[in-house]
C-alpha cells in the first residue's frame, strides 16, 4: 500500500512539473503563436489622434506604430478593437486583447496591473471652455480657485488626479464616458470646461466644427508629477518575451527617426514624438520620471 501511495505521489509531482513547464513555454511563446496565426489582437481607445475609425478603417498614431512594430516582428495583420478607455486594461487582463495601445499614459498605479512597453510619445494637458472663455480659465489652479466651476472629464483619464493635485475639489469634477460627452456637457452648461491630453481634445474640437467651444491656447501646464505624460503600449504581466520583442523593434524606429515620420501626419510635433531613450518604462513606473 505504501509503494502504491508513493507511486501516486510521484505521478502527481511529474504532472505538476509538466503543467508548470507547459505554462512557462506558453507564456514565453506568445509571439511565436502570433506569428503562426499571422494576426495580433490589439485594443485601442477611440481617441483621436491616437486611434479612431474613419471610413471603416482604423487610423491614428498608436495604430500605425503598432502596425509597423508587429510587421517587423513577422505579424502582418492587426485585429484592432476600439474600446472605452477604462475597459482597455480589464480587457487585456481578461485575454480579450494581446496588447493595448492608445497613447495611454504610463503611471505607477497602472504599472501595478500591466507591464508597459517603452515610451512612444509624450504630451501635455489641454483645456476647452465655452467660446470667449467667459470664466477666464487658463490653468487647473484657476478652476480650484472658484468652487462653482464644474469640469467634465473622460472616465479613466489621468486628468482627474492632475486636477485634484492642483487643488480642484472632487465635487467640481463630473465623469463622462468619452470626449463627445465632455463637449456636450460644456455646450449645455452642465460644465464650464473639459480637459484631456492636449492633442486629443484639440483635434477632437477641430473635427467637430463646434463654434460654441474653444481651445485655451495659453493654458498653463500643471507643474506636478505625471506631466508631461509618456504614452506607451501595455502588455499582460506574464508576456515578458512579447513585450521585450516589441521594445526591441520600437527602439529601432526611435533610433532611426522613423517614428517621427509615422506620427507627424497626425499632428505630433518632433518634440512630442522624440522621447529621450533614457526615459524608460521602468523609470516612469518607479517615479523617477513621473
Amino acid at each position: 500500500m505504501r509503494k502504491f501511495k508513493y507511486g501516486i505521489l510521484a505521478v502527481g509531482i511529474l504532472l505538476l512539473l509538466s503543467a508548470c513547464g507547459k505554462g512557462e513555454v506558453e507564456a514565453e511563446d506568445v509571439l511565436g503563436s502570433l506569428k503562426d496565426e499571422g494576426v495580433v489582437k490589439v485594443g485601442f481607445a477611440n481617441e483621436k489622434p491616437y486611434a479612431y475609425e474613419e471610413d471603416g478603417e482604423l487610423k491614428g498614431a498608436a495604430v500605425d506604430i503598432a502596425k509597423k512594430v508587429f510587421k517587423n516582428l513577422g505579424v502582418d495583420e492587426i485585429d484592432g478593437h476600439l474600446s472605452d478607455f477604462q475597459q482597455l486594461i480589464p480587457g487585456l487582463k481578461a485575454g480579450k486583447f494581446d496588447v493595448i495601445t492608445a497613447g495611454m499614459a504610463t503611471t505607477p498605479d497602472r504599472c501595478e496591473n500591466v507591464d508597459f512597453g517603452e515610451p512612444e510619445m509624450k504630451y501635455g494637458e489641454g483645456l476647452i471652455v465655452g467660446a470667449g472663455n467667459p470664466m477666464n480659465l487658463r490653468s487647473y489652479k484657476d478652476i480650484a480657485a472658484n468652487p462653482d466651476i464644474k469640469v467634465a472629464v473622460m472616465s479613466g483619464a489621468t486628468e482627474k488626479a492632475f486636477m485634484i493635485a492642483e487643488g480642484v475639489d472632487e465635487s467640481q469634477i463630473t465623469m463622462v464616458p468619452d470626449i463627445p460627452a465632455s463637449f456636450s456637457a460644456v455646450e449645455s452648461g452642465r460644465a464650464h470646461a473639459t480637459t484631456g491630453t492636449e492633442m486629443t481634445i484639440k483635434m477632437a474640437l477641430e473635427s467637430s466644427n463646434q463654434e460654441k467651444l474653444e481651445f485655451v491656447n495659453d493654458f498653463e501646464q500643471p507643474a506636478i508629477e505625471g506631466v508631461p505624460s509618456y504614452g506607451a503600449a501595455a502588455f499582460r504581466q506574464d508576456d515578458d518575451a512579447l513585450r521585450e520583442a516589441y521594445n526591441a523593434e520600437l527602439k529601432k524606429l526611435k533610433e532611426s527617426g522613423e517614428i517621427v515620420a509615422i506620427m507627424e501626419p497626425y499632428g505630433f510635433t518632433k518634440e512630442m514624438n522624440s522621447v529621450d531613450l533614457e526615459i524608460t518604462a521602468e523609470s516612469v513606473c518607479n517615479g523617477e520620471n513621473y
